[in-house]
């Protein structure tokens, strides 16, 4: 009686997903090429995680250009990634961008990395400002430093609001 071997094998996105790797990890190895060098070209993991809460990585919901130079990017408010984005002291990181939906229900979006060594900041609903938790930096939501070690403000992006609501565009 000859007993058949079955080889079980997990796709690469499968395998990675299931190391439980931030969707940021996974752009992260792609970015330095890692993950192409043993690639059958099947699996690619495609985003699955989440913006909320400062979150990580999925682009479901943004159109446009949320990193580098020329900011120029649209959130869909109905999206599961950026809906939290209508309950006012809510906040989510988009590319390179913290948005939050600040005081008085009025949109800010700053740079997300803090001045000082590159954190990520966080909206304060309870002081009104922008925080970075990793050395204590506080800046006003215009961008201007309201408490050091950051040595320079933070970019500050326009926001701008649908008619219905809907979508929120940051730009330059």
């Amino acid at each position: 009686m000859k007993i058949k071997e079955e080889k079980e094998t997990l796709k690469r996105g499968e395998f990675l997903r299931s190391l439980g790797l931030s969707t940021s990890a996974l752009m992260a190895f792609y970015c330095m090429g890692t993950l192409t060098a043993c690639s059958s070209g099947e699996d690619d993991p495609q985003p699955t995680g989440n913006n909320n809460n400062g979150g990580t990585g999925s682009t479901s919901g943004l159109t446009g250009n949320a990193t580098g130079s020329n900011i120029n990017f649209t959130l869909d408010l109905t999206s599961s990634n950026y809906s939290k984005l209508k309950t006012e002291g809510e906040y989510v990181l988009a590319g390179d961008v913290m948005v939050a939906l600040a005081s008085g229900n009025k949109y800010v979006a700053l740079s997300k990395r803090c001045t000082h060594e590159g954190a990520n900041v966080q909206y304060r609903l309870s002081q009104n400002d922008v925080f970075c938790n990793n050395h204590g930096s506080v800046f006003n939501l215009d961008g201007t430093v309201k408490q050091s070690p950051a040595p320079s403000p933070l970019k500050a992006y326009k926001t701008e609001l649908s008619q219905n609501g809907n979508s929120l565009r940051i730009y330059e």
